[in-house]
């Protein structure tokens, strides 16, 4: 038996609840748990994403040099377009949006307290042969 039943992924911010509420509809997920200083989401594929309350939270700096990449978020979508139109609807933000050339499309966001992330396109599969 696995000690270990389940990950979750957790933020920092200055206001859990706004920040758990951007990511559920984003995830077309669910709350899961709230105290006074945690919110947890669980997506409707099952990734679970918990927002810890820090008064003094501020947002990471990326993609600027002086401050590095520390941790972000990739989620997989099939339409790269909706996905943005969405995620700006909800009050994130474009970071990075150039389309890379080739089979791993992908554009840079960051979420309304700053946390950077990335929609990746999924790539094409072709149907099993026989």
């Amino acid at each position: 038996m696995a000690l270990v039943k389940a990950g979750v992924v957790v933020l920092d911010c200055a206001e859990p609840e706004k920040l758990a509420a951007f990511y559920r509809e984003l995830l077309e997920g669910e709350q899961t748990d709230a105290s006074a200083n945690l919110v947890e989401i669980r997506g409707a594929d099952g990734v679970r994403l918990a927002f810890r309350r820090d008064v003094n939270a501020t947002p990471p700096s990326w993609p600027r040099p002086e401050n590095s990449l520390q941790v972000h978020l990739d989620f997989l979508v099939e339409d790269l377009d909706a996905a943005e139109r969405r995620v700006v609807a909800l009050g994130g933000r474009p970071v990075d949006t150039k389309d890379a050339a080739g089979p791993y499309e992908r554009r840079g966001y960051a979420d309304p307290a700053g946390h950077s992330f990335t929609l990746r396109l999924l790539p094409a599969r072709a149907p099993k042969q026989g």
